[in-house]
């Protein structure tokens, strides 16, 4: 079972959004984007690499375009079937083709309604706090601002959040699926498990909620200075 970090928005959760705590067993759409869409860019330990073959799977308003994870995760790749154009960094690529990506997974309930949903653990919960600025004095639009980010470690994810909250960093354990995640927590137990050869999962074997999500937080802090 592969450790995936998945980004949660507050809109998300305070339109129609289910709270939910370490532990619970969730099932979500997944919506891949490029790492400079998401909240301004800037973002080290919560990005995810994926890699596999893109296909469309039919649904009842078009094909949703979504990639095959070679270890088994599968992730949207547009919010909707006439939108597969809308991200440049990703519309080019077509069924057949085997991209290796690096971005962000969001949890995405207001797109296409035949995005596929993704089961799973809730392992780690941290709210995500970050900092905006005007794009120009006076103006009224404001951007995030990459360095004024930062995580704070909860046990349920709150249904209402903050101003200056953004959303919360889940750690998902998907069954079936392997992930970089998952290896840095094997080498992070310092009990000798190796990459090749060690059944996916096992890095989480034995380790209470509590002790497992502490250690979850250590491998998503903050980007990485300069």
């Amino acid at each position: 079972m592969g450790l995936w970090h998945v980004f949660y928005a507050d809109w998300q959760m305070e339109c129609c959004g289910t709270p939910f705590k370490v532990g619970d067993e969730v099932s979500w759409p997944l919506l891949f984007q490029s790492a400079d869409d998401a909240l301004g860019g800037g973002r080290h330990d919560q990005l995810t690499q994926v890699a596999g073959p893109v296909e469309d799977l039919p649904g009842e308003e078009g094909a949703v375009r979504v990639l095959r994870e070679e270890s088994g995760l599968v992730v949207a790749l547009h919010q909707h079937p006439v939108d597969v154009l809308a991200q440049e960094e990703l519309g080019h690529l077509r069924p057949g083709d085997r991209p290796r990506l690096t971005g962000l997974l969001t949890a995405e309930f207001h797109g296409d309604p035949d995005l596929p949903e993704t089961p799973g653990r809730v392992r780690a919960i941290q709210v995500l706090r970050q900092g905006y600025a005007e794009m120009a004095p006076g103006s009224l639009t404001r951007e995030p601002v990459p360095g004024e980010r930062s995580l704070r470690s909860v046990r349920e994810c709150p249904k209402w959040f903050a101003d200056a909250d953004a959303g919360v960093i889940v750690t998902l354990e998907v069954p079936g699926t392997d992930s970089r995640l998952s290896h840095a927590v094997r080498e992070a137990r310092g009990q000798g498990l190796p990459h090749a050869g060690t059944a996916p999962g096992a890095e989480m074997t034995g380790l209470a909620p509590a002790a497992s999500a502490e250690l979850l937080e250590t491998l998503s802090t903050v980007p990485e200075p300069g």
